[in-house]
């Protein structure tokens, strides 16, 4: 008997019941299916989420499923410790192992649109790939400063996307999972697979020397007496160093000499 090619079954992939074995590990030689914790797999597969909206879910679909549902990054939250939406579509993108093209296009072109989608690709990205990609794919969105919700057991509060990303980069736990060790950067560069990282602040020896110099002279200075109270704003050491309240004078008190009966407030 032919089957519809479109008809999708439970078991297709058989992805959990056979822990990864029927497909491919992942680019930095992880097996998909125990990425993951099983505390954190359990909770995911067991949730309404999951069941409802992640099920028979392509490529094309996750797209949608971001776009509706998730509004908030983080792993699991509430007291029974419920998983987001943004942790079940991670977990079914470890699932569907989504080609680099696919990525890419999650990441750069659908990321300017939807700023949650590049979230989850970056985040699926560090789970699934090799430090050396993940340092040369992430790095970039360092300078993305869209901010971002994100839940935890202590609430919602304000996080920002740089933010999220150099957790990424520098962290061994993010959004509830733990993530596989990568060397640090140092390292890469040390056995010249990665080029040494430009700051878009420039080099950061160059703004320190500048830095203590521009502190030497003004001290210099002021030991001179050549400094006035009301010359702190000539350079931007001291604009930071001071208060823009206390860089400003105080306004003169004006006392008056009028008796009380001539301003017709007797006492």
């Amino acid at each position: 008997m032919s089957r519809d090619k479109d008809t999708v079954h439970a078991d297709a992939r058989r992805f959990l019941d056979e822990r990864g074995s029927n497909v491919s590990v992942a680019p930095n030689g992880l097996n998909p299916a125990t990425i993951m914790e099983k505390a954190v797999r359990d909770r995911i597969v067991d949730s309404i989420y999951y069941k409802m909206q992640c099920f028979a879910c392509n490529e094309a679909d996750i797209v949608d499923r971001v776009v509706e549902d998730v509004k908030f990054i983080g792993g699991t939250y509430g007291t029974t410790q419920v998983p987001s939406p943004f942790l079940c579509l991670a977990f079914k993108l470890l699932e569907l192992a989504p080609s680099d093209a696919v990525l890419l296009e999650y990441l750069k072109f659908g990321g300017e649109a939807f700023k949650y989608l590049r979230a989850l690709a970056c985040f699926y990205f560090r789970l699934t790939r090799q430090a050396k990609d993940v340092y040369e794919m992430l790095e970039p969105f360092l300078e993305d400063r869209r901010k971002l919700r994100r839940r935890g057991r202590e609430g919602v509060k304000l996080s920002y996307m740089d933010d999220f990303v150099d957790e990424l980069l520098t962290k061994e736990r993010v959004c509830g999972t733990s993530l596989w060790k990568m060397p640090k950067r140092e390292v890469l560069e040390d056995l010249e697979l990665l080029e040494p990282r430009v700051s878009p602040l420039g080099d950061l020896e160059d703004l320190l020397e500048e830095e203590d110099e521009a502190e030497k002279e003004n001290g210099t200075r002021e030991e001179s007496g050549e400094i006035s109270d009301g010359d702190y704003t000539n350079t931007s050491v001291r604009v930071a160093r001071y208060p823009m309240h206390l860089l400003s004078k105080p306004e003169e008190t004006v006392v008056s000499t009028r008796s009380p009966c001539q301003t017709g407030h007797a006492d």
